[in-house]
């Protein structure tokens, strides 16, 4: 048992999104802030409670070889939308009140790397089983009052589920109380029997050679796989539980079955979502699971104040941070930690990786990776902004414009067909088409300066290490080697020569190649 130090961009202060809560619902980056409205949004129909009852130990079983996604990564660490499998369950426990979290793993599949910091770790010895991951569990168990089991593969449980769930369980008085939904068709779902009273007597199989009668097939109420314990009955019945059965595995449907012998209850909470029973054990569900977590994320972005024009061709990963009054255009990608401030238009087709964007700032038909661009700047189209970009407020990358490592200043604009890397161009100035830094000696990168008001003439070339003053200027097709003093005027000894004749002698020569 341990605690994992793995995917540290899901830590407790980041969590809320864990439930499709945009920005405005955790806090937000200092460039959005800003520009939120006053108290922010609210994102969902419920606000942060306190639990009427102890925090309760989760149990997140995650220790499934995952073989029907015929990959070489554990199923637990494919992302949906940007997200770890396994963090989602763990982080909408969090956040919807839960104490000590552990994950319940396989020795044989390290899946630290998708934990959210602090999550602890429960190694089951071998395959035995859904009772034997609790079985491996019991020392956390035994030291619990409440036990919340969920399955790591379910990533679309949310906080509010897992909040009214507890709640009820609470409410309930029994030793156990087992998550329900209602399917128009069951299919081969387990069915969910109850007493007269309500509470649950037995789950029956629906599959081909199933014990379910022809009464109880009709039942629409089926097992979710979410289950909340009172921890004595529980450990007591995970000690006396045996595996004499034909997979000579520990089921855990047999606690169940232990706790009625005891004489304790087990109640249904019946959940009004129909995701909570969206498991993934191929890259199919995969899809389907990322499809409809996207749609969920838009749609709280959307409630929030933000216009998505197209969200079928819009992708956001649960990191992003959108402030109200942004507009995001078809075709746009928005990955990992980025936040975009409000009456900014990104797209059509732009992507932006843990990328910044301050108010009212344009995007269209870009890629920016790792950089920030602040208020009132424009970008592209056609723009590649790499990692360390930084544009300072109403500043200008245009037209195929590459910028990388350097700082454009205030107002100052590259408007097309350049290059710009390991540098830093100051407020107002202006770099010519065809601009570009030559920063690389092959060993070493070189960084360049150009001052305030600077103009650069086109296809000037400058050599790193080089400073251009403030207000100076380059001619065109000027190549820099030397420190350009401020208001000077700087052109390269390139004198042109006119060779009259020369396409005649041209023509004639291939001519004679030809014969």
């Amino acid at each position: 048992m341990r605690s994992s130090g793995g995917w540290r961009g899901w830590d407790v202060r980041t969590s809320a999104a864990s439930c499709f809560r945009p920005a405005a619902q955790r806090e937000p980056h200092p460039l959005v802030a800003k520009t939120q409205q006053p108290g922010g949004c609210p994102l969902l129909p419920f606000p942060h409670y306190d639990l009427a009852v102890s925090s309760p130990l989760v149990l997140v079983m995650a220790a499934g070889e995952g073989t029907r996604m015929r990959s070489s990564t554990p199923k637990m660490l494919h992302p949906v939308c940007g997200r770890p499998l396994v963090a989602w369950p763990i982080l909408a426990a969090r956040e919807a009140g839960a104490g000590r979290v552990a994950a319940i793993v396989s020795p044989r599949r390290d899946i630290s790397a998708g934990l959210p910091e602090g999550t602890e770790t429960v190694v089951q010895p071998e395959p035995d089983g859904t009772g034997g991951a609790l079985r491996a569990a019991l020392p956390l168990i035994e030291d619990a009052e409440t036990v919340l089991v969920l399955s790591g593969d379910h990533p679309l449980i949310s906080a509010e589920i897992v909040f009214r769930f507890l709640d009820a369980h609470a409410s309930s008085g029994a030793a156990a109380t087992m998550m329900t939904i209602e399917l128009e068709d069951p299919g081969s779902y387990g069915r969910v029997v109850r007493g007269a009273g309500g509470e649950i007597e037995r789950v029956v199989e629906a599959k081909a050679g199933g014990d379910a009668s022809t009464e109880q097939l009709a039942i629409r109420e089926i097992n979710a796989g979410t289950y909340a314990f009172e921890a004595e009955p529980l450990a007591a019945a995970l000690r006396g539980l045996g595996n004499d059965n034909a997979q000579g595995e520990y089921l855990l449907t047999d606690v169940f079955a232990a706790l009625h012998e005891a004489g304790r209850s087990v109640a249904g909470h019946l959940a009004a979502d129909f995701a909570v029973t969206m498991g993934v054990n191929t890259r199919v569900e995969l899809a389907l699971a990322e499809t409809e977590a996207r749609r969920r994320l838009l749609e709280a972005h959307m409630l929030a104040g933000v216009t998505v024009v197209d969200p079928g061709s819009t992708w956001v990963d649960a990191g992003v941070e959108i402030a109200a009054d942004a507009r995001i255009e078809p075709g746009t990608s928005l990955r990992g930690a980025t936040a975009i401030g409000a009456g900014s238009v990104v797209g059509p087709l732009t992507t932006l990786i843990d990328t910044v964007l301050g108010a009212d700032v344009s995007v269209p038909h870009s890629y920016l990776v790792e950089c920030e661009v602040l208020d009132g700047c424009n970008v592209g189209p056609f723009a590649y902004l790499r990692p360390g970009a930084r544009l300072e407020p109403g500043a200008k990358a245009g037209t195929f414009v590459e910028i990388k490592n350097s700082q454009i200043g205030a107002g100052a604009k590259v408007p097309h067909l350049a290059y710009v890397g390991d540098a830093e161009v100051g407020a107002g100035s202006n770099l010519g088409a065809g601009t570009v830094t030559a920063n690389y000696d092959g060993f070493r990168k070189h960084r360049t300066v150009i001052g305030e008001g600077a103009r650069l003439g086109v296809d000037t070339m400058l050599v790193a290490p080089v400073e251009v003053g403030d207000a100076a200027y380059t001619g065109a097709g000027a190549v820099i080697r030397k420190d350009v003093p401020e208001g000077a005027l700087a052109v390269s000894e390139n004198q042109q020569r006119n060779i009259e004749g020369f396409a005649e002698r041209k023509a004639a020569e291939s001519r004679e190649e030809e014969s």
